[in-house]
This record gives C-alpha cells, structure tokens and sequence, in this order.
C-alpha cells in the first residue's frame, strides 16, 4: 500500500509539473494582444504559421484558463482571468455570424469576421462553456446568460429543429446519430449543472436523454462501441456504421462516469467501465507499437481514415481520464494499471521536452508525425484538462487513508501492448 501510494505521489508531482510547462506554453504564445482571442496554429517553438482562429478552440480556451484559476490556487493569477476575458469578449463581439441569430462560425480572420461555417453545433457548446465558466470567475451575469441563451439553442437544433443548422435534408442520406451530439451535450448538462442547482434541475431530464442515446451506441450484443447509429439505435451498413473511434469512446466513458455519479447509479457505473472504458481499451490499444488507434473498423477491415493508425494527442488524454477517474470512483486496481500503462506512454512519446507542450501527431510507431503543437483541431485544452483534472484526482486519492495496488488487465491478448 505504501509503495502504491509513493507511486501516486511521484505521478502528482510528474503530472503538476507538466501542466505547469503547457500553459506556460501557451501563455507566452497564444495571446492576441491587439484583438483579444488566441492564436492556435504554432509550430513547434509557438511561432504563430496562421493567424486564423477557430472559434471551438477560442471557446476551450477561455473555458480552460478560466477553470485553472478557479480550481488550482497557483493558476489564480490575473494574467490568465484579464486573457480569458479578452477571449471571451472577443467570442462575444465576433463568434456569431449574424447576430441575434446564434449560429456560431467556425473559422474567424485574425480580427473577427467570418471566414466558414459549419453545420454541426460544436463552436455553439464551446461558445456556452466559455461563457458559463467566465460567469463563475467573474460574477458577471451577462456571461451566464450568453450561456444558457445558447444552451437553449443547441436543445432546440438538436430535439426539434435541426434546419437553423443549415444542413441540407438529402433523400439518400441515412438518418444517423453520432455519438458526438449526446455526449457533448451531457457534458453540457454537467458544466452547467456545477453547483447549480436550479439549472441542474431544469437539464436533469436532458442528461438522462443524452446518457441513454449514448449508451445505445453499443452495439453487437454488447462487443462493440459504433461512432454512428441509426435514430432509433440500429447498427447502419457500410464504413459508416462499422466506424469505431476509440478516444470518443473513452471521453464517453468518463461523461458517464460523472452522470452515474450525479444519479447514484452503480449498476449503470459497472456497465460503463465494462463497455466504455475497457473494451475500447483492449480493442483500441496496439499490441505492436502502444498507444491507441485514431479509428478501427468493427469487422476488421482496412478503415479508409488516412490517419485511422495514427496515434493522436487527445484519445491518450481522455483515456489518462477515463481510467483514474473510474479507480477513484470504485477502487477497481484493473483501471489504475491502465491508467500508468497510458500514462507512461502518452509522457514518453507526446511531451516535448524541449519547448514544451505535446505533439500531437504520431505515426503508428511513435514518431512525430507533425511538429506543430496547435492547428485547427489542436488548441489550449485536451492536453491541460487532462493534466488538471489528473492532477486534482491525485490529490483526492492520496488524502485517503487506504488504497488499491494496481493490477493489471487480465486479458493475455494483448501481449506487447505495454
């Protein structure tokens, strides 16, 4: 028990350490000083290639130094609440294409204009967890507003009206369901739901729909997590229906997690550390090399992703997640060895000690596919919420006065994969 909990200590510590440096990382690069918001497209020492900006990756970084300084004391420093606030106004001023609508774009030139639009709802849930996490650092009411205006908006295009979306009803389009929609909504309903509440309850029946059109994303009888469904929970024909994405997966997993949390649902906790968080493990995971596989394909076949064998930045954060956060929920020792297992791998192949940050592209074997450490997809968030909310665990776990050793997964197919 004592030397689990060193382990823990020397993973605390290793952990706070790196988070440290990422941020550092991009409070040195990011920040826009003349028109608010952030660069994200930096090459490898943080020199700005592309004055773009995306309007997802705006809303995470707001949201992501807002919670620093809410959550760890050494982040409470104005430095990172007067850049937040600069993101977020800029967000305000610049996000919607045309205001009052709340269509967000997805692209922004350097001072604000619109450059594209997508017809999904992502910029508008980035946009709403900046907001509410800037209202909870400042007090200020205008951003919860902004938040919960928006929040309605996005209930609405997905349980009603889709058409404010702008995406066309073609009659050969299957009607699908990606799993991306529910569960960023739930996670929606836990941010704002935080210490909340009043809108707790005004979303509680809106956590349940999404948790169940998640869960419905399991399919096989139960071997096999589907990015895509049909409306009403099928499995669908051809590369679209056998997709597998083994890093939404996981963070579908730890949004889960946290909803069974809310619920008191421990029957529901067992089924989702079985099918959410190992078995997209075991499956994902690549015995040869390590690491976890961008996408599979459900029968095996060739996936026609061109990175499908990449190993990328974020499923290997989400999974560090997914795991301690399901040890710290139920002390199974399994979950804990998977969570050094990832760890050790994602601190060996993606940090760079250099200059700091993580890469975030990998080929199948390891090596730095792309040196950039932000681009259109890559900002100022997977990496420090993983880090952070690693961190925070660690602390939890190691107030306690008994724990589990790990164990490892007992599963002999998967010789090599450590």
């Amino acid at each position: 028990m004592e030397k689990e909990r060193e382990t823990l200590q020397a993973w605390k510590e290793r952990v706070g350490q790196e988070l440290d440096r990422v941020v550092a990382f991009w409070l040195e690069h990011s920040h826009d000083q003349e028109h608010g918001g952030f660069f994200t497209c930096l090459g490898r020492d943080g020199q700005v290639y592309d004055d773009l900006k995306y309007v997802w990756l705006q809303g995470r970084q707001v949201w992501m130094y807002c919670h620093l300084y809410r959550r760890l004391e050494r982040f409470r420093r104005p430095e990172l609440l007067d850049a937040a606030r600069a993101g977020g106004e800029f967000l305000l001023h610049s996000a919607r294409v045309a205001p009052p609508a709340k269509k967000c774009a997805f692209v922004l030139t350097r001072d604000g204009r619109p450059v594209k639009v997508q017809r999904t709802i992502f910029s508008e849930c980035f946009y709403t967890m900046a907001m509410n996490e800037l209202w909870r650092v400042t007090g200020e009411a205008r951003y919860q507003s902004e938040a919960v205006e928006m929040m309605d908006q996005i209930i609405h295009w997905v349980r009603e009206d889709p058409s404010g979306l702008g995406r066309p009803q073609l009659p050969g389009a299957p009607a699908t369901e990606s799993m991306a929609v529910p569960m960023m909504l739930l996670n929606l309903v836990d941010q704002l739901g935080e210490e909340d509440e009043e809108l707790a309850g005004k979303y509680a029946e809106l956590g349940d729909w999404c948790a169940q059109r998640v869960l419905q994303h399991v399919q096989r009888d139960g071997q096999a997590v589907l990015e895509h469904v049909s409306e009403d929970g099928e499995e669908l024909s051809g590369c679209l229906g056998r997709h597998q994405n083994p890093g939404h997966a996981l963070e579908a997993g730890w949004f889960l997690l946290r909803h069974t949390h809310r619920r008191g649902d421990p029957a529901l906790r067992a089924h989702i550390i079985d099918k959410f968080l190992l078995l997209p493990f075991r499956s994902g995971w690549d015995p040869e090399h390590g690491g976890l596989f961008s996408f599979q394909d459900a029968d095996g076949l060739c996936p026609t992703q061109l990175e499908w064998a990449m190993k990328l930045w974020w499923p290997h954060s989400e999974a560090m997640i997914a795991f301690l956060m399901g040890y710290s929920d139920g002390g199974d020792p399994t979950l804990l060895h998977v969570f050094y297992q990832v760890a050790e791998y994602t601190f060996r192949q993606f940090r760079d000690p250099e200059y700091g940050e993580w890469f975030g592209y990998l080929n199948r074997e390891g090596k730095v596919a792309l040196t950039i450490k932000g681009g259109p997809f890559k900002g100022c968030f997977h990496v420090p919420r993983c880090l952070a909310m690693c961190e925070e665990m660690l602390s939890a776990l190691l107030s306690r006065p008994a724990l589990a050793p790990a164990r490892p997964v007992p599963d002999p197919a998967r010789r090599g994969a450590e």
